[in-house]
């Protein structure tokens, strides 16, 4: 539940081992690397092995003869090239060649096959004539077309009525009419014109087929027969070309994978003369795998240093979080990510999100099937929402236990207090008027709890930092959390038991000191830094720091206040199940009472558990996270 140690590493090598280098590490899939390019713009006499990757024309060729086949060639995982680019290039290019003969014919031979099918069914359709197709298709006045008309464009022909054609419909089939017209040359154009405006779809008949209808069936028939016996040997031997080169195909896939990752992975590599070295983060755990991976390699050299060694670069950051925190990492980036340098929030934003949500949502009943609800949805989906659904849906059923409540029920629960565990009441009483006073300072005293905690974190990340002025002067710092303190303590005091701390000297060392330090955090955050304190008019500095100071004191008072909205849910959440039994006992009729309560119960979890969730995530935003988390976070990024 932190962020993972990391190391920064350097792999040096001479430029003549450099492919070597690069076949192992793109298979190293624990290695953050960094580009070439933030060390030479910043050191004279770098260079660059950055060039355009030569795999990616035979690899687009190689999945051109995919698509063009309809098929995917699998991929053989490779450790190592041991074949040319000449040589792999050649044997994609022949062997696409082969193909792409084969496949023009098929396509040709697919085109003709349909070409006759269609004439066979126009001919089929005109058999009755006992007349030669010649003397259909040679008339000197009369010219006659067969085809297909969409059906809907049959109906448009009535618009046309008046126009010298006879039209001729056979049979329909699906969304067409095969059908037949006949014009005179002289309006030939025209009528062409409009049935081409109807997407009518002319079927030629083939220039070889002649005679009556009948002979021309066993033409065509004839012809198709060939066409298809073509197309079934041209099928076999793409497929024999397939069966051949298979296995040749698939590892020649894999080395033009491994060798475009090595040519993208020289973006990475810097070189200084004959020696090559590749730069980047690693974490501790896996300096032995890195280390491993080039032990056979004696001449290449890997330099093993301090996260924070090079300060031309940022160590990035990876999280490690348990099962109960990590569906939380979510919430968190939504905020961004937290430095290498500053700390991970995310079990603090887990514990205190589940805690919130489970005392403003809790419920027994509704906790248990909201947690079996995230349950399902993440065993099927694996959606994290569903996760953290499981996690707050048993906290909340925790606080329902606590509050007796079971669906909305307020007594359903007391008896296993009374009865079982011999207490005089349940131990909390949420419905109790007199509970409420109590309820709602309460929720403001977990508020400055966890104001405070978070001003604590801050000022721990501050001197992980080495800021120093962050860590003394500023609002979330040792003079915030003194001037926070001491003005709660002061409020909480007097309201307990009277006791007055705010004397002239605790009020001139508690609460003027501090924000005088905070009001002065920036020009002694210069001082210590060797500048001038006020490197502008002082006028406006007094000004600015005014009303800044103000929103400052102002945000304490209203961070604090937020937290009511805790207790004003859990109030609201029981009030609004009230109103389902108020509605209960308003029928007599036990259906209708189950109706009601299966309803309300499903209405108050779906708004509630919406509006205290978005809550709740606002609270751990503006309250908490805003007092120490930066989100300036690099996330860590294995080479793949």
């Amino acid at each position: 539940m932190a962020i993972a140690k990391l190391k920064l590493f350097r792999i040096n090598a001479n430029v003549t081992d450099l492919d070597d280098v690069l076949e192992k590490f793109v298979n190293l899939h624990c290695v953050h690397p960094i580009k070439s390019s933030e060390f030479i713009d910043r050191v004279h006499g770098l260079t660059s092995f950055v060039s355009s990757n030569p795999c990616n024309i035979i690899y687009k060729e190689l999945q051109d003869i995919e698509v063009e086949n309809n098929l995917t060639i699998p991929e053989q995982s490779v450790d190592e090239a041991d074949e040319t680019f000449d040589k792999m290039r050649e044997y994609i290019y022949s062997t696409h060649e082969r193909l792409k003969k084969l496949t023009q014919h098929k396509k040709d031979s697919e085109i003709l096959i349909k070409k006759y099918k269609d004439a066979l069914v126009q001919v089929k359709n005109i058999e009755n004539l006992d007349i030669s197709l010649d003397d259909v298709f040679s008339c000197e006045y009369i010219s006659a077309r067969v085809g297909r008309l969409p059906i809907d464009s049959v109906e448009k022909l009535k618009f046309y009525r008046n126009k010298p054609f006879i039209f001729k419909s056979f049979h329909e089939e699906k969304n067409y009419a095969w059908c037949m017209y006949l014009v005179t040359n002289k309006f030939e154009r025209e009528i062409d014109n409009i049935f081409s405006s109807l997407f009518f779809e002319r079927i030629h008949i083939p220039d070889f087929v002649h005679g009556t209808p009948e002979s021309a069936q066993s033409t065509l028939a004839m012809e198709i027969e060939v066409a298809e016996n073509s197309l079934e040997i041209t099928e076999q031997e793409i497929k024999k070309i397939f069966h051949e080169n298979l296995t040749h195909l698939s590892h020649v896939k894999g080395e033009l994978k491994l060798l475009s990752k090595v040519y993208d992975a020289r973006k990475y590599v810097v070189g200084l003369g004959d020696i090559v070295s590749i730069t980047g983060y690693v974490t501790s755990k896996d300096v032995k795998k890195l280390k491993k991976q080039y032990e056979e390699m004696k001449t290449v050299e890997i330099e093993i240093m301090p996260a924070d060694s090079d300060k031309r670069i940022t160590p990035p950051t990876k999280l490690k979080n348990n099962w109960f925190t990590k569906p939380f990492v979510s919430f968190m980036q939504m905020y961004g990510l937290p430095g290498y340098f500053s700390i991970d929030p995310t079990p603090i934003l887990a514990i205190t999100y589940s805690i919130l949500f489970g005392m403003m949502f809790g419920d027994l009943g509704q906790g248990l099937v909201l947690a079996l609800l995230g349950f399902l949805i993440y065993r099927k989906k694996k959606i994290q929402l569903a996760a953290i659904a499981m996690r707050i849906g048993l906290v909340s059923a925790f606080f329902g236990l606590l509050y007796g409540s079971f669906f909305g029920n307020e007594t359903f629960l007391t008896p296993i207090f009374t009865n079982w565990l011999g207490f005089a009441k349940k131990p909390i009483e949420i419905m109790d008027p007199a509970f409420t006073m109590t309820l709602l300072l309460g929720t403001v005293l977990l508020g400055s709890f966890l104001i405070v905690t978070s001003i604590v974190i801050n000022m721990r990340i501050s001197i992980k930092k080495r800021d120093y002025a962050e860590f003394f002067f500023s609002h979330n710092g040792l003079a915030g959390l003194l001037f926070y303190l001491f003005v709660v303590a002061g409020i909480g005091l007097n309201l307990l038991n009277g006791t007055q701390i705010m004397i002239p000297v605790t009020i001139l060392l508690f609460i003027v000191l501090p924000l005088l330090l905070i009001l002065f955090k920036q020009p002694l955050n210069r001082r210590i830094h060797g500048e001038k304190m006020f490197p502008d008019k002082i006028g406006g500095f007094f000004v600015e720091g005014f009303f800044e100071l103000f929103e400052v004191v102002l945000s304490y008072v209203t961070n604090t206040m937020s937290f009511l909205r805790v207790g004003g849910f859990m109030l609201s959440h029981a009030g609004m199940m009230l109103v389902v039994y108020t509605l209960v006992d308003m029928s007599s009729s036990i259906v209708v009472q189950s109706v009601i309560l299966v309803i309300g119960n499903l209405f108050v979890m779906g708004l509630e558990g919406l509006i205290v969730g978005i809550q709740v995530l606002r609270l751990e935003f503006y309250e908490m996270f805003s007092r120490y988390f930066e989100g300036d976070g690099i996330p860590f990024e294995a080479f793949e």
